[in-house]
C-alpha cells in the first residue's frame, strides 16, 4: 500500500518481532550457559508460538495488500494491463515470510527435517525482500529512491547474517546482530511513512532537495544506534533479572537447608533426652 498505513503495518510487525528477539535470545543464551533456567521445558513451545505469530503477521499483510478498497483483490491483470503490481510485490514478500514461519514450526514438530533449513528459508525470505525492493523504486523522485535504498543494507546484511546461522547455529553474536537489524527495519519503515506520506497534516518533504537526502542518511545511522541500544538494554535487563532470580533461589535453598539442619539437630537432641 503506497500510503502511511502501508509502511506502518510492516514496520510494526518487524518492530514487535525484533523486540521479542531482543529478550528471547539473551534468555536462551544464559540458559545454555548456566543450565539453570526454568525455560528448558517451554523453549520448544515458545518457538512454535513465535513461528505461528510470524506466520499470522505475514498472512495479515497479504490480506491487507490484496483486499484494501483500492487493492487488486487477487486480480493480477485486467484488459491486458497489470493490476496494482506494487501490492503484488508486497504480497510476494509476505508469502516468503509466511513460508519461513511455516518451516520454523515444522522444524520444531517434525524430527527428520535437517537442522538449519529454518534459517536457510529465513535468509531466502530476507534476500527476496531486498531483491524485490531493488526493482521497486525505479523512476521515482530522488528522496523516495534513497530512503528505500537504505533498506537494502538492512535486508542483504540480514540475509547474509541469517545464512551464517545455518553453519554457526545458536551463535549469540549473530542472533543479536539479526535482532538489531530487524528492529532497525521496523523503525525505518515508520520513518519512510512519515517522510513520504506525512500524517496529521504535516508539511511534505521536498524530494529533490539534497539536504533532505543528507539528513535522511544521518537519520538512518541514528535509527541503527537506537536499535543497538535497545538490544544492549534488553540483554542487560535479562542478565540482571536472571542473576537476581538465581541469587533468590540460592538464598531460598540456603534457608531450607538451615531449617532442615535445625530440625535434624532438634530431633537428635530429643532422641538423646529420651535415652
Amino acid at each position: 500500500m503506497a500510503n502511511f498505513k502501508g509502511h506502518a503495518l510492516p514496520g510494526s510487525f518487524f518492530l514487535i518481532i525484533g523486540l521479542w528477539w531482543s529478550v528471547k535470545y539473551p534468555l536462551k543464551y544464559f540458559h545454555q550457559k548456566g543450565k539453570s533456567s526454568k525455560l528448558a521445558h517451554y523453549s520448544q513451545r515458545l518457538e512454535i508460538i513465535e513461528a505461528a505469530i510470524r506466520t499470522l503477521f505475514s498472512v495479515i499483510g497479504i490480506l491487507g495488500e490484496q483486499f484494501v478498497p483500492d487493492g487488486p483483490h487477487l486480480h493480477l491483470s485486467h484488459e491486458n494491463h497489470w493490476v496494482k503490481l506494487m501490492n503484488w510485490q508486497h504480497c510476494t514478500m509476505y508469502v516468503f515470510f509466511t513460508a519461513s514461519g511455516i518451516i520454523d514450526m515444522l522444524t520444531c514438530l517434525v524430527t527428520h527435517i535437517p537442522l538449519g533449513v529454518d534459517r536457510l528459508v529465513m535468509a531466502v525470505a530476507a534476500f527476496t525482500q531486498g531483491f524485490l525492493l531493488y526493482y521497486h523504486v525505479h523512476n521515482r523522485l530522488p528522496l523516495d529512491q534513497h530512503i528505500h535504498s537504505l533498506l537494502l543494507y538492512i535486508l542483504f546484511g540480514g540475509a547474509f547474517s541469517v545464512f551464517l546461522e545455518v553453519i554457526l547455529r545458536d551463535n549469540i553474536v549473530l542472533e543479536l546482530f539479526r535482532t538489531s537489524l530487524v528492529i532497525l527495519e521496523g523503525t525505518w519503515f515508520w520513518q519512510i511513512g512519515f517522510v513520504l506520506f506525512p500524517p496529521f497534516g504535516a508539511p511534505e518533504w521536498d524530494q529533490k532537495d539534497d539536504a533532505n537526502i543528507m539528513f535522511i542518511t544521518m537519520c538512518f545511522c541514528w535509527h541503527y544506534l537506537t536499535a543497538l541500544c535497545i538490544t544492549a538494554i534488553s540483554y542487560s535487563l535479562v542478565y540482571c533479572l536472571l542473576s537476581r532470580s538465581k541469587r533468590h533461589e540460592g538464598e531460598m535453598i540456603g534457608i531450607q537447608k538451615l531449617k532442615s539442619d535445625h530440625t535434624y539437630q532438634a530431633a537428635l537432641l530429643s532422641g538423646s533426652d529420651e535415652e
